[in-house]
């Protein structure tokens, strides 16, 4: 298969973490004989710095021309700290979902088997989770009408949503339920919000639809605390846009870093792929950042194309380098030389031999090869 991929690194740790996706994506293009070609282009704080604009025009034809979308991270201090500031870089990342049309965020949420012990939650709590959240991702508070009165002492944030938007969005999330546990969570403030009693008005609707899938709901207050209590007990969550981007970073602590968690934004036209991670700013250029979960983005980007098998052993490779510890310090502190991109050579590594399994301690330190 042919790709054009659009690549935007963004700020902070992104470039660090998309070179070590791009690097595995190139080793699978060798092993399974496709065509993938990287094109980059600025996004957030740098694009500003360089342009004025946290979404140039040129990087937008870009990724309407390309096939997908691999993303880094956006974000930098001098905008973060600065309240007053007209243009962040955030903008961009609110702009791109809605020009591309980007209306369903997929993040999945898994606990490692081998990872169990390094949750700050119980390894009897999180043993065996398995959640896929579908967030809406182009409505809700983020997008509604902003307004702040003359005197700046009074801003309000409006969150609206049209029965189209929750039924897309609402249907992705059933189908995923069929070929999963047959379960759909729906997270939402029914008791409070206007906009919250449309989404279950709709959503109930719709769910007569899929039969064998069961529908139950959580106030999203109960469903932050059923999610550190209980994690097993979900299957498919599916909520509206502010409520999934908390309820999704707080699910990062089950698999004992947010440097773990992928994600998946697609629509009817386009798709992107990215961690779901920030920035982290102070990690930039140190060699610390987990690239694991811009790995997960690749594969979920190869799944987009049912290039399944190829997914799957970005999966496997994964999970071996979790195994035998070759992770960043993130997870694995007392193997603090196990930098970003020794990580990344590891599953690359495993692509390409993926019948070798034992690791060579001494040599994967000191930057040599890591598959003996």
């Amino acid at each position: 298969m042919k790709l054009n991929i659009a690549v935007l690194p963004g700020d902070g740790i992104g470039p660090e973490v998309t070179e070590q996706a791009i690097k595995v994506l190139k080793a699978i293009a060798m092993e399974f004989d496709h065509r993938f070609s990287f094109n980059y282009a600025p996004v957030g704080a740098i694009a500003i710095d360089k342009h004025g604009d946290p979404l140039p025009e040129s990087t937008l034809d870009l990724c309407k021309t390309s096939d997908a979308i691999l993303f880094g991270a956006i974000g930098d201090p001098k905008y973060d700290n600065n309240p007053s500031a007209k243009v962040r870089p955030e903008q961009g990342l609110l702009k791109l979902r809605k020009e591309l049309g980007l209306f369903a965020n997929i993040r999945p949420v898994k606990a490692y088997g081998t990872l169990l012990t390094k949750s700050p939650l119980k390894k009897s709590i999180i043993k065996d989770t398995d959640i896929s959240i579908y967030r809406e991702l182009t409505g809700g508070i983020y997008f509604g009408e902003k307004k702040i009165s003359d005197d700046g002492n009074t801003a309000s944030d409006l969150c609206e949503y049209s029965r189209f938007e929750i039924e897309r969005i609402t249907h992705l999330a059933f189908k995923a339920a069929q070929s999963r546990k047959n379960k759909v969570t729906l997270v939402d403030k029914a008791n409070v919000l206007e906009s919250s009693r449309l989404w279950r008005k709709v959503v109930t609707e719709i769910a007569a639809e899929y039969p064998e899938v069961t529908l139950d709901f959580l106030f999203v207050d109960n469903a932050a605390m059923q999610l550190i209590l209980n994690p097993r007990q979900f299957d498919v969550i599916l909520t509206e846009n502010m409520f999934g981007d908390i309820i999704s970073d707080e699910a990062s602590v089950i698999g004992g870093s947010i440097g773990l968690l992928a994600s998946a934004s697609v629509g009817d036209k386009y798709a992107m792929f990215e961690p779901i991670h920030g920035s982290y700013p102070q990690a930039t250029n140190k060699g610390i950042a987990n690239p694991i979960a811009s790995i997960l983005s690749a594969a979920m980007l190869l799944d987009y194309f049912e290039l399944f098998e190829e997914a799957n052993l970005i999966r496997k490779a994964v999970e071996k380098s979790l195994k035998l510890d070759i992770t960043t310090p993130d997870i694995n502190p007392k193997f603090d030389n196990v930098t970003t991109s020794k990580a990344g050579d590891f599953i690359e590594d495993f692509i390409n031999n993926p019948n070798d399994s034992n690791l060579n301690f001494k040599n994967i330190h000191l930057g040599q090869s890591t598959i003996i």
